[in-house]
């Protein structure tokens, strides 16, 4: 995989010319700047800016004031990657009032080598399908472990809006032990770009290190390489970043979401 090349093909079909992640949203170019917005519930943000140093402030309170004018979106993020320009554009952020979330790595891989990684889920635990309301439970139930309280409802709400809206977008899983679910994951599908995302894949603490973090992606990996996808791509927390590189990932960029509380 040529590095950069695949930054590139990444900013063009997953940023500068992005498609909506859920049947509800839409994506808008405002002048230099590409944007989701859609219901409340959803995610609203920008993903793609070409800004220099004489037009962003002016470009980040165009933002602020539009999505202000949206009365049913309570927040939205601007998703700054390190080689988005000008190079001051966290600061100039940052003195707009957004507020710096922690930095996540992107890694990409070719959907092929993850899927021929021989991954085995543990014994004790069975991988399930989500496909409908208990399900979305079940994930939201898992992140409010394995990240935070509070962090589940709306991943529930939005997994169900996209279920119900798109089922053929989204491949959601989630691993029982028994009655308790102790991980969960996602995979986006971008229908019309190489790319096949990976979300979540948050372990309750006490199942950690026990390999199901690995068997998620190489089974998400597999059926992207069914679904026609070259490329996965994982915005990595410090946790995962290290386990994604020992399976092959490459990270090409660094992300940090800003975000805009607007009431």
């Amino acid at each position: 995989m040529d590095d950069d090349l695949t930054l590139a093909l990444f900013d063009r079909q997953m940023r500068r010319e992005a498609r909506p992640d859920h049947a509800l949203s839409r994506v808008e170019r405002v002048g230099d700047v590409v944007r989701q917005v859609g219901p409340g519930e959803m995610w609203n943000g920008v993903l793609w800016s070409a800004l220099d140093e004489v037009g962003a402030d002016a470009a980040i309170a165009r933002q602020v004031a539009e999505y202000g004018a949206r009365p049913d979106v309570e927040s939205f993020e601007w998703k700054l990657y390190s080689h988005d320009r000008p190079l001051d554009l966290g600061a100039r952020l940052a003195a707009a009032g957004f507020e710096a979330g922690e930095a996540e790595a992107l890694m990409v891989a070719e959907a092929e080598a993850i899927a021929a990684i021989e991954a085995p889920l543990p014994e004790g635990v069975e991988l399930v399908q989500v496909t409908d309301a208990d399900g979305a439970e079940l994930v939201g139930a898992v992140h409010d472990q394995a990240f935070s309280v509070g962090t589940g409802a709306r991943v529930t709400t939005r997994l169900l809006a996209q279920l119900e809206a798109a089922p053929e977008s989204v491949l959601a899983l989630v691993v029982m032990a028994g009655e308790q679910p102790v991980c969960a994951a996602r995979m986006d599908f971008n229908e019309g770009t190489a790319f096949a995302g990976l979300w979540g894949g948050g372990t309750v603490a006490e199942w950690r290190g026990r390999g199901i973090y690995r068997a998620l992606i190489a089974h998400r990996a597999r059926v992207a390489v069914e679904r026609g996808y070259r490329y996965l791509f994982v915005d990595a927390s410090d946790q995962s970043r290290p386990i994604l590189a020992r399976l092959g990932f490459a990270q090409l960029a660094t992300t940090t979401p800003y975000e805009y509380r607007l009431r």
